[in-house]
């Protein structure tokens, strides 16, 4: 069997130039075109095949800072750490700022915490299927098996004898079988 190569990961720091690509464009392009300049740049310097900007992924905080401003204002340049895994880029902002930073803390810290609680949830199922289920070097005496055997025996006793005197009191309820007079049939018109 051939086997496979580990991904080579590359890690690597740019500062992109913004300025100048979108300075050709209408104000309400401003944005969008910046971000395209950055997929073009990596894409260029990272030699994606076919210079393919859809493998070029941006990081949602970076997204964020690009936008920051609005349509019209962006960055004009931006400082990004890039990591190639296989023919995938990924593209995270360097220096993050205040705003930026403790919002990536919060969701980092909401992404621990729901990690925990599914860990706690996943122990006390445990703990409650541990209790469920007896440890097998344990042995039930056997007089409590005989009276088990015992107490079903007779509830199955008891339960024909009910259905028995039931039968019984409907088929004297009842008066046995009656004989419905049959519906006249129709007969269709003629003309």
């Amino acid at each position: 069997m051939a086997e496979k190569k580990p991904e080579n990961k590359i890690e690597r720091e740019y500062i992109i130039p913004l300025r100048e690509k979108s300075r050709a464009v209408p104000r309400y392009r401003k944005t969008p075109k910046a971000i395209k300049t950055i997929k073009e740049f990596l894409a260029r310097h990272m030699r994606v095949e076919n210079r393919d900007l859809k493998k070029v992924k941006i990081d949602k905080h970076l997204n964020e800072f690009m936008w920051a401003h609005g349509i019209k204002k962006h960055p004009h340049k931006v400082k990004v750490k890039v990591t190639r895994e296989g023919e995938n880029i990924r593209v995270e902002l360097v220096d993050y700022p205040n705003k930026l930073k403790f919002k990536k803390l919060r969701e980092e810290k909401r992404g621990k915490d729901a990690l925990e609680s599914v860990d706690k949830k996943k122990t006390m199922m445990q703990r409650a299927k541990e209790s469920l289920h007896k440890p097998e070097g344990e042995k039930v005496d056997e007089k409590k098996k005989e009276e088990k055997i015992e107490r079903e025996k007779t509830s199955a006793e008891a339960t024909q004898e009910l259905e028995k005197t039931r039968a019984k009191s409907l088929k004297h309820q009842a008066g046995g079988k009656t004989k419905e007079p049959k519906r006249p049939v129709r007969q269709s018109l003629q003309k």
